[in-house]
């Protein structure tokens, strides 16, 4: 085996690689071994997740299985909530305030015991990003609550927490936190349901990129899945 030219270094620990058969390199340093075209076809995925695409149409423009880029996904959105702990941890001095959020599907809305399947989370502003906290869901009340026949009541309480009259009462702020709401509407809606066990990530995932401009979500996502104790290949 002969080491490449200076110009290829590895994608977990930068060191140079050298060439093996198949189109297969091997790192000098860490001994890790990969395919290069493999790479890039998982940057290309990632790029098309940061871009906004869904899991259907990226499939199909790489020619790529769906359940692959599914499984792809699912990841990249762990990923984005890892990123969105570790970086609000290290910036959360700037918090300023927070206000609470309930979100209930459009095409539920106009039933009242929807309110027990709503997702209620926080929302904290600090400097001009946000930061959210999935709360307790309030389907533990949804039986003793239909029982005693107080859906009306209970409905009557908890919708001013709704989403759209919490945002007509601060509509007229322009702050991070209604810029994020509407960025969440926005950003849930084409997915037409979101299961309970998924939800908190698709939310770290309207998190990651509303805090995110465009331009560095890939290089983000590329350096946490390649680092040396990530996912790799």
């Amino acid at each position: 085996m002969e080491l490449n030219t200076p110009k290829q270094y590895c994608i977990y620990c930068s060191s140079p690689l050298y060439q093996l058969g198949e189109g297969n390199v091997k790192c000098s340093k860490c001994k890790k071994k990969y395919s290069p075209s493999r790479v890039n076809q998982i940057k290309s995925v990632i790029k098309a997740f940061c871009d906004g695409d869904n899991a259907l149409l990226t499939s199909k423009s790489l020619g790529l299985s769906y359940v692959t880029v599914l499984k792809y996904y699912q990841k990249f959105r762990h990923l984005s909530a890892e990123y969105c702990e570790e970086y609000y941890h290290l910036n959360r001095t700037q918090e300023s305030q927070y206000e609470e959020y309930l979100y209930i599907e459009k095409s539920k809305r106009s039933d009242k015991t929807a309110i027990f399947g709503a997702h209620n989370f926080l929302t904290f502003q600090y400097g001009n990003n946000v930061y959210t906290l999935l709360m307790p869901s309030l389907g533990m009340f949804k039986h003793q609550f239909l029982e005693d026949n107080l859906e009306d009541v209970y409905h009557k309480e908890f919708s001013k927490f709704m989403r759209m009259s919490k945002i007509i009462k601060i509509s007229e702020h322009d702050n991070a936190i209604t810029r994020f709401w509407h960025y969440f509407e926005n950003f849930i809606t084409p997915f037409k349901g979101v299961s309970d066990e998924h939800f908190p990530y698709y939310l770290k995932e309207a998190e990651f990129k509303f805090n995110t401009p465009l331009h560095e979500r890939s290089k983000i996502l590329e350096q946490l899945y390649f680092r040396p104790n990530g996912s790799g290949i």
